[in-house]
């Protein structure tokens, strides 16, 4: 039996990440990435997708396999519309795990936020805090959710603002210790290892990995 992967967000710090390990890896012999416009990228178990998010239901038939992961999110900055914003972070992740339960995918890997709380006046961590909530309804036999602290790496697109705050945490996470380690800057790849990790796994169930978790697991 063939193991199939899928990646929503494969273009972004981690997804990009996680397509690396996915393609390199045994494991998974085939690997479907849902993108807006094809990826520069070729390899022999890679077949890309590209989709409207908005018509997600279209390509049902191409939901299926052994995982999906979903690493789709945006910023404020980028996105300063809060429907589209709610759009990209809450309703596209929730409509891919629907179709997945319905054709029967074991697991799902969602990327969500440190501190994310569906009680939050803040709208970026409610909007985590209810796509985490959302999805435990959906019925996934084995769902994961990753909460990463700031993401370090490289990216393609300029944010000089995250640089400022990147140098921040390389003075303030020696600092941070106890309960207070979940705080600490996490690598985009160790999210992505500790993703690809419990694929790999059978356990069965809804699991959240704070980001000293989540280090742990990579």
């Amino acid at each position: 039996m063939s193991n199939k992967a899928i990646i929503a967000g494969s273009s972004g710090l981690i997804g990009s990440n996680l397509l690396d390990i996915l393609l390199r890896e045994a494991f998974y012999d085939e690997v479907l990435i849902l993108v807006r416009k094809e990826l520069p990228i070729q390899h022999p178990k890679l077949t890309q997708l590209v989709v409207d998010f908005d018509q997600l239901e279209r390509y049902s038939s191409a939901i299926t396999g052994h995982a999906i992961f979903c690493c789709l999110g945006t910023t404020r900055h980028k996105t300063p519309d809060r429907t589209v914003y709610r759009k990209i972070d809450h309703d596209y992740p929730l409509m891919l795990a629907q179709l997945a339960h319905k054709n029967g995918v074991e697991q799902y890997h969602l990327v969500s936020s440190i501190g994310a709380n569906a009680a939050s006046s803040t709208f970026y961590i409610k909007t985590k805090g209810e796509i985490e909530a959302d999805m435990q309804l959906v019925g996934i036999p084995s769902l994961h959710i990753y909460r990463p602290s700031m993401l370090i790496g490289k990216r393609t697109e300029r944010r000089p603002e995250e640089k400022i705050v990147t140098g921040l945490f390389k003075i303030i996470d020696p600092l941070l210790f106890g309960g207070l380690k979940k705080y600490k800057s996490i690598l985009a790849a160790t999210v992505a290892v500790a993703m690809y990790n419990q694929s790999i796994q059978t356990n069965k169930g809804s699991f959240i990995y704070e980001s000293d978790k989540i280090k742990e697991l990579s």
